[in-house]
């Protein structure tokens, strides 16, 4: 009741965030009924269907971490530990908070996909939708609640992993690791070639390698901008970029996978182009994993915002001119695309040597 108090009462901003929490999870969970119905129909290589639509359930995941992590409510205040909201307290109606704003897309999902399959109130759009959502086919009920449920579990139980309280790392931490991750992904698109599950597998750990060594990119973008007898303006531009490492890094390599996968499509597409595991939805459900990868960082972006606002105040009472932290900014968005866009080509073009080898 309490996590639904706060969110009822929440701002515009934060009710905002949850609608695209709650639309992801409908987008997901509509995939997700998608490939249970095709496994009904054809169930030769429904498995490695339903492993591809694994993809948009992480990012949607991680966009709900995200979410949770930026919620004022969820945030610490003074005097909530006598009230009974501690910080595993505040963690828990985060997560509650989470698996509702999912539940809910989940929800949604299935009343649509039963609508468009004429399973509620006849057929919509002529039956257009009945073929391809395979109506002739019974949908077995406990497999689509299980994997709805798959939706709001996941969510919440990774938003009780990333808030319980914990010792930050350093944000170089996991650079070695992403970096080691993301070759041994480019190593097994190699190995696997552009057909089979090794394309998969090698996708998934290249984007998880970036999303590992995004933080430590931020961190070393920072170090780039105030290196060599930097100036009040680079200075502060560079140690704010490495303040919010933590923050953006892993929401930044996240988009820069999905960057370096559209690159890549667009290099093999005079070649035979990529697989479509998930048939005529491959493409909405590529939408979808980028929409949720922007709206991440740009989630991150505002988090982070929020964060610097004491020490923005201070300076601006020190008499410090707006455009001084106007440009600030801009030297920062500058570094980071400066950095992030040829990682991204980079990326694709080893990817598309590695498939087309």
């Amino acid at each position: 009741m309490l996590a639904l108090r706060l969110a009822r009462g929440s701002r515009p901003l934060v009710q905002l965030r949850r609608l695209l929490v709650a639309a992801a999870s409908a987008g997901t969970g509509f995939l997700l009924l998608y490939v249970l119905a095709g496994a009904v129909a054809q169930p030769a290589g429904s498995f490695p269907r339903l492993l591809w639509a694994l993809i948009p359930l992480a990012v949607t995941v991680h966009l709900a971490v995200v979410v949770a992590r930026a919620d004022p409510a969820t945030q610490p205040r003074e005097g909530m530990d006598a009230a009974g909201l501690g910080p595993l307290r505040l963690t828990l109606v985060a997560a509650i908070s989470t698996a509702v704003a999912c539940a809910l897309g989940a929800a949604l999902a299935l009343a649509v996909f039963l609508h468009l399959r004429g399973d509620v109130a006849g057929l919509p759009f002529d039956g257009a939708g009945a073929e391809l959502l395979h109506a002739d086919q019974p949908l077995p009920v406990a497999g689509a609640l299980t994997l709805l449920g798959l939706i709001p579990v996941t969510a919440s139980a990774a938003t009780a992993l990333a808030l319980r309280p914990h010792r930050p790392l350093a944000p170089q931490t996991g650079l070695p690791w992403g970096i080691a991750l993301t070759a041994c992904g480019l190593a097994v698109l190699a190995y696997a070639g552009p057909t089979g599950g090794g394309v998969l597998a090698g996708w998934s750990l290249t984007a998880v390698g970036l999303a590992l060594a995004g933080p430590g990119l931020a961190y070393a973008c920072g170090s780039l901008v105030q290196a060599v007898r930097p100036g009040a303006l680079r200075l502060l531009a560079g140690r704010v970029l490495q303040q919010e490492a933590p923050r953006i890094g892993p929401p930044l390599g996240v988009l820069c996978s999905v960057a370096a996968a559209a690159l890549t499509a667009l290099a093999l597409r005079d070649r035979g182009g990529l697989p479509v595991p998930l048939g005529p939805l491959t493409w909405p459900a590529a939408l979808l994993v980028a929409l949720c990868a922007a709206a991440t960082l740009l989630t991150s972006v505002v988090e982070a915002r929020r964060g610097r606002e004491p020490g923005r105040t201070a300076l601006i009472d020190l008499g410090a001119p707006s455009n001084v932290l106007r440009s600030a900014a801009s030297l920062r968005a500058t570094a980071l695309v400066a950095v992030c866009l040829p990682l991204s080509w980079g990326v694709a073009q080893l990817t598309s040597l590695a498939l087309t080898r």
